[in-house]
């Protein structure tokens, strides 16, 4: 009898930036491409995330004259809708809504939940599939706030790693202030600062704030490990980011913003030169890998421009897809998408050219 085949999935590309939003169509193969797009064009988009149970889209989307909203599309761009309320803070708050930095989705067992990290930072959550958003006021409220400092890009929750063991566990990420994690779906944050240096104590002298993470990621493979590009070097925590410890040594710079985490734990990251000169060393691009936790590091160049090519790559465009072998897609400020469907070892070039890329994720439909 001969196997039967099953139909192979759809991986799309999600690609986000500061004029709209950009699909590209594949499949497991990852050989062939569709591109669609622009979506919401001229909207500056911050934050992508596919929901694959109800085969939706969800953008955090900025205008200067429109704000921050979030718009939701059920067939991969053509229409959009906004959702019954957005995330806004309260009457009398002194914070601003400036950016809608992330969107993910809860925990397995909480289909119809939903987070989002903006500018001034705060979480949001939804439990209604994304209708109706209201803010977690455990980490709005948390001691430390008064003494919070932005970095030179804001005051940004951009990363929320949801714990898949547990649902009441989280961490976020916020610039220039540090970790939190909660232990109870969003009531009490703990600060979890310990072995980060403060980055700036001339300017924020606190003694456990002004830890700026640039941008934090969950090792599939050990539910207690995490990472984070930092503003001065990659750290690990392997116990729920109690401490942390830096493992940048044979990486040429501390600085840098992507990370990306594969689901056997391979980590990937992209430094750049400095934090007053935001392009890859050289003008050479060069993707970096550690396959045992940071303890070694190894230069991926295969397929990647080699001369002349000083770019940068932001903080959330840098993914993985969970495919075997695994996928890593990256998008660099100068509009391009590189990718490789062989866990880094070599690299292809999609072929359009977009504008700044803000956000790019991966969503296997």
């Amino acid at each position: 009898m001969a196997a039967k085949k099953f139909p192979s999935r759809k991986l799309v590309l999600l690609i986000g930036s500061v004029k709209g939003v950009f699909l590209y169509h594949g499949d497991e193969t990852r050989t062939k491409w569709k591109l669609t797009g622009p979506h919401l064009s001229g909207w500056e988009i911050f934050a992508l995330c596919g929901d694959s149970r109800h085969g939706r889209v969800l953008a955090g989307t900025g205008s200067f004259a429109r704000g921050s909203t979030i718009r939701v599309s059920k067939d991969f761009g053509k229409t959009w809708k906004g959702v019954k309320r957005d995330p806004k803070f309260s009457n009398g708050s002194k914070a601003e809504l400036k950016h809608i930095w992330q969107i993910v989705p809860g925990h397995a067992s909480q289909p119809g939940t939903w987070y989002a990290g903006v500018d001034d930072a705060a979480l949001f959550v939804s439990r209604d599939d994304g209708a109706t958003w209201d803010e977690l006021m455990g980490l709005t409220n948390h001691p430390t706030r008064p003494r919070w400092m932005g970095g030179f890009g804001g005051l940004c929750l951009h990363s929320i790693v949801v714990d898949p063991m547990n649902p009441k566990r989280l961490w976020v990420g916020i610039s220039a202030v540090g970790v939190f994690r909660t232990e109870d779906g969003g009531g009490t944050w703990t600060l979890c600062n310990q072995g980060l240096p403060n980055i700036a104590p001339e300017i924020m002298p606190d003694p456990d704030l002004g830890r700026c993470v640039h941008k934090l990621v969950l090792d599939p493979s050990r539910p207690d490990a995490l990472a984070m590009q930092f503003h001065g070097g990659v750290y690990v925590s392997k116990n729920g980011a109690d401490s942390w410890q830096k493992v940048s040594r044979g990486l040429p710079h501390d600085f840098g913003f992507p990370m990306a985490a594969t689901a056997r734990g391979d980590l990937f990251m992209v430094p750049l030169v400095a934090d007053n000169n935001r392009v890859v060393p050289d003008g050479a691009l060069k993707v970096w890998r550690t396959r045992d936790k940071g303890r070694t590091w190894r230069a991926l160049t295969k397929g990647l421009p080699q001369k002349d090519h000083f770019v940068g790559v932001l903080r959330d465009a840098m993914a993985s897809d969970p495919l075997t072998p695994s996928g890593i897609y990256m998008g660099t400020t100068g509009g391009e998408i590189f990718f490789s469907k062989n866990d880094g070892d070599s690299w292809e070039k999609l072929p359009a050219s977009f504008p700044r890329i803000t956000t790019l994720k991966t969503w296997l439909v």
